[in-house]
């Protein structure tokens, strides 16, 4: 049994995290908030904490073996903070706000996370003084069977690939691109297991669920949905442009949006769809999968196995 403090608890990867880190009823569980929060996880404690008082995190911190942040978006100063704080109170291991893919640069979004690996590189580059490692499962494979909610907390997210309409959106020339899948039961599945490892944390910590081109997953979808995907072609200067021009864009449903006012969201639609079809083209949707190979025991929901689940019956 190990202490686990979760810092962004309320993210939706975060609370599946929780829940799989709870089911093993092995550990002890903190959950740091700045504020009580409306609802509470049985076999979790809350802490309130102040992000910007690293005394107080560090206090917090100690007897913590592993940190697990999911703080995104703009809060850098709290993920550096808690690193600070983390190394002051002599935690073990660190993951910092990852939980997605790779090759970051081409997915603006998440600037924020390169400049929290390249500060983890700097505290660590005259000795190691916090053990960590970059969780990343590329794409969530629920997103898959939108609109249908797979798990308990992630929102079924839309893509470029539509199931429930047979129809897709495919860059020119880019039909054998590869993406990352992994379901995120799965990665669930990894983060209970690394919290256990006895060896030590890789750096990089890819998790390849499945690996499939976006021509193997439609012609998956054929297959069980026993129809032709309508698929609409875009070059790839219309999206630089953000101007896709393209019948149909997947809507703009995470949490994190929530806030933004209906009338910005076709301009945001287009370059959000645009950014993200433009990093599928240079590979920033695969990883590497160095928890596969740490942890070679460990099965994986199948692309295929999974499709069938969601959408078999819309044979019928």
């Amino acid at each position: 049994m190990v202490k686990i403090a979760i810092s962004g608890g309320s993210s939706e990867v975060a609370r599946e995290i929780i829940d799989a880190l709870v089911a093993t009823g092995k550990h002890e569980i903190i959950s740091l908030w700045r504020k009580e929060p409306d609802v509470t996880t049985p076999g979790v404690t809350t802490v309130i904490v102040d992000y910007t008082n690293t005394p107080q995190l560090e206090k917090t911190l100690q007897g913590v073996h592993t940190v697990l942040s999911f703080v995104g978006g703009p809060n850098i100063d709290v993920q550096k903070n808690l690193i600070d704080a983390s190394i002051a109170a002599g935690v073990k291991r660190f993951a910092p706000s990852e939980w997605a893919t790779s090759d970051i640069p081409t997915v603006p979004w998440y600037a924020g996370k390169g400049v929290i690996r390249e500060y983890l590189k700097e505290v660590n580059k005259d000795k190691k003084v916090l053990e960590y490692t970059l969780f990343q499962p590329g794409g969530f494979l629920n997103y898959l069977a939108a609109p249908q909610k797979t798990t308990k907390h992630i929102t079924p997210l839309g893509l470029h690939i539509d199931f429930q309409n047979a129809r897709a959106l495919v860059v020119d020339g880019h039909l054998d691109d590869p993406l990352t899948f992994t379901a995120v039961q799965d990665l669930g599945a990894v983060v209970t297991r690394a919290v256990e490892f006895e060896g030590e944390w890789p750096l990089v910590g890819g998790i390849v669920g499945n690996r499939n081109s976006i021509g193997e997953v439609l012609q998956l979808g054929e297959k069980i949905l026993g129809k032709k995907f309508e698929v609409e072609h875009i070059p790839v200067a219309a999206l630089e442009a953000a101007e896709p021009g393209t019948s149909w864009l997947p809507g703009l449903d995470h949490p994190s949006l929530s806030s933004l006012p209906e009338e910005q969201k076709p301009a945001v639609a287009k370059q959000f769809w645009s950014a993200y079809l433009l990093s599928t083209t240079k590979g920033s949707w695969t990883v590497s999968d160095e928890w596969n190979r740490l942890l070679p025991d460990l099965k994986y929901i199948g692309t295929e196995e999974f499709l069938t689940e969601w959408w078999g019956k819309s044979k019928d």
